[in-house]
C-alpha cells in the first residue's frame, strides 16, 4: 500500500475498536508537561479510569479521572481530602460540564473522548511518507509522517459516513478552541494494521502542544467502578447548597 492507503486503513480500524488501554506523554498548553495512564471502554458504553500528573504542578499535580454512567469523578487523593472534610472525589454531571465548556477543566475536560480519533488526523495530509520500520514496545511497526491543516482533515471526512464524520468532527473541537490550525503528526502502526502509537504537534494561542500516545491493548475487557459514596462530593449539590 502506498503510505496515504496505509494511514487511511489504520484509521478505518479504530472504528471497530471496543475498547482500549494507553499511555499519554507530552505537552499542553494549559498544564505544561504532562504524564497518563488509562483504559477505556467504548462499545456498549462509554466508561473510563485515567491517572494524570502534571508534572510542572509539584505535589498537587496528580489526580484520578473515572467515567461511570455519564459522570465524571476527579480525585485528588489526601490533598483534596483536606479541603473537602475528608472527601477526596468530586463528581460532575457530564451533561451539565458540556453546557458550561469542559475546556475549562483542562486535561480532565477531554477525558471522555477517544484518543484513537486523533491518530486518524494523518489521513488529511497531503504530504504523508513512510520513514521506515520501526519497534514500539516489542511491537514491529511501520512510522509514516507528515503535516495536516484542520481544515485539510475536514475536507478529508466528506466521503465518510455520516457517524464517523460526526466522531471525527468532534475530535477537532478542542483543538479549534486551542487555536491550532496546523498539527505535524507521526504515525506508527503495527502489522494488525493497527496504529501502536501517535504523536501529534501544534502551536496554540498559550503555547504549544506536543503530545504522544502509546496503546498497549485493543478490544480487551475493561471494567470501571465509581468512588464510594462517602467519598464523593457532589458538584451540583455542593453549587445547590452555595
Amino acid at each position: 500500500m502506498t503510505p496515504a492507503a496505509a494511514v487511511a486503513k489504520a484509521a478505518k480500524n479504530v472504528e471497530d475498536i471496543t475498547s482500549i488501554s494507553y499511555r499519554m506523554t507530552g505537552r499542553t498548553p494549559e498544564e505544561g508537561r504532562v504524564k497518563a495512564d488509562a483504559k477505556m471502554r467504548l462499545k456498549p458504553d462509554v466508561a473510563m479510569s485515567m491517572k494524570i500528573t502534571a508534572l510542572d504542578q509539584g505535589t498537587d499535580g496528580t489526580a484520578e479521572i473515572r467515567l461511570v454512567d455519564k459522570a465524571m469523578f476527579i480525585g485528588g487523593g489526601a490533598a483534596a481530602a483536606k479541603e473537602m472534610d475528608g472527601k477526596s472525589w468530586i463528581k460532575f454531571d457530564l451533561s451539565a460540564m458540556g453546557a458550561a465548556g469542559g475546556e475549562s477543566l483542562g486535561a480532565a475536560g477531554q477525558a471522555d473522548k477517544n484518543p484513537a480519533q486523533e491518530s486518524t488526523f494523518l489521513t488529511g495530509s497531503k504530504d504523508v511518507k513512510e520513514v521506515g520500520t520501526e519497534t514500539v514496545d516489542g511491537v514491529k511497526t511501520t512510522h509514516y509522517k507528515g503535516t495536516v491543516t484542520l481544515d485539510q482533515f475536514r475536507d478529508s471526512l466528506k466521503n465518510e459516513t455520516r457517524a464517523t464524520r460526526e466522531t471525527r468532527e468532534k475530535s477537532l473541537e478542542q483543538y479549534e478552541k486551542l487555536g491550532i490550525e496546523k498539527f505535524t503528526m507521526d504515525l506508527w502502526v503495527g502489522e494488525d494494521e493497527l496504529t501502536k502509537q501517535f504523536r501529534m504537534r501544534g502551536a496554540a494561542d498559550k503555547g504549544p502542544l506536543d503530545m504522544t500516545i502509546t496503546f498497549d491493548d485493543f478490544n480487551k475487557p475493561v471494567s470501571v467502578v465509581a468512588p464510594a459514596a462517602k467519598d464523593v462530593v457532589d458538584l451540583a449539590e455542593m453549587l445547590k447548597g452555595a
